[in-house]
């Protein structure tokens, strides 16, 4: 990253908005809303958090996927992940899961408490055409496995995904060459990470407000809101009084057709078709 390199700003604020999925589990929505259906390739993003376990305690029981990925990161809390290709395990605080469903799966999400919080979020990661009929596969990791990096005075970043002072996270997936950071910053700290070229970006910032840009182009981030970000690969945070808590992600577009409907999304409408005749079939 250089002085040359333009710099990265807010392009849109999005507020999230108040959902439930699986049997009823309440969250927040904030991608795969009216007000930001995607933002190519990620195609939704779902914050939960909450202290009352009647929110959570009947979690998300078998339900299909195909055409994309689901990227799970605990905050708080213990979820058990089994799927109908025998494959089990278990989601424990600061752990992620990037699961590519590809050709298609059936799976449950269930927690694995009684009581206490639970908190995370659930992003899904668009699939490119070639790769929608692929076997399913998964790449989860411990806390322990997720590095973190001191990045400056007040500054700590978990790595789940890209590189960030020369340590890379443990993510792979070269279709769309994700970043996908944990950023924790002290009461006024601040942080320059230069983002790829041509890579769609967002932050969410889920405690604190933080500034985001240069000069007067800089516009605050509050707690619960998105930043869509475009402009420039230079991108600059300033904490507030209180500090700040935010994920940054971004990743390659892939600029497909999208043809979705509930947990399948294809490129066209008979792929789409296709995907619930095989569901149906128990071809999953």
């Amino acid at each position: 990253m250089t002085e040359t390199t333009a710099a990265t700003r807010i392009i849109r604020h999005v507020r999230g908005m108040p959902a439930s999925d699986g049997a009823g589990v309440k969250l927040t929505r904030v991608i795969g809303t009216p007000e930001l259906p995607d933002l190519d390739p990620f195609l939704l993003l779902d914050e939960f958090g909450t202290d009352h376990a009647e929110d959570y305690l009947a979690g998300f029981p078998d339900h299909p996927h195909r055409g994309f990925e689901t990227v799970t990161y605990m905050l708080d809390g213990r979820m058990r992940h089994r799927d109908n290709h025998g494959n089990e395990g278990l989601l424990v605080p600061g752990s992620v899961q990037w699961m590519t469903a590809g050709r298609g799966l059936v799976h449950s999400e269930m927690p694995e408490q009684e009581a206490g919080r639970m908190r995370g979020f659930q992003l899904w990661v668009n699939l490119p055409a070639r790769d929608k009929m692929t076997a399913p596969k998964y790449q989860e990791f411990a806390p322990e496995r997720i590095p973190v990096v001191a990045a400056g005075e007040g500054v700590s970043v978990k790595v789940i995904a890209g590189v960030v002072d020369g340590v890379e996270g443990p993510i792979a997936q070269p279709a769309t060459d994700p970043i996908y950071l944990d950023i924790t910053l002290a009461p006024g700290a601040s942080w320059r990470y230069g983002l790829p070229e041509g890579h769609n970006a967002f932050a969410y910032a889920f405690e604190g407000d933080v500034h985001v840009g240069e000069g007067e182009a800089a516009r605050t981030l509050s707690s619960q809101e998105l930043a869509v970000l475009g402009g420039g690969a230079r991108l600059a945070v300033h904490a507030g009084d209180a500090g700040a808590h935010l994920i940054l992600v971004a990743g390659r577009p892939l600029r497909e057709p999208v043809a979705r409907h509930g947990p399948f999304v294809m490129n066209t409408r008979e792929e789409l078709m296709q995907a619930f005749v095989d569901f149906q079939q128990g071809r999953f």
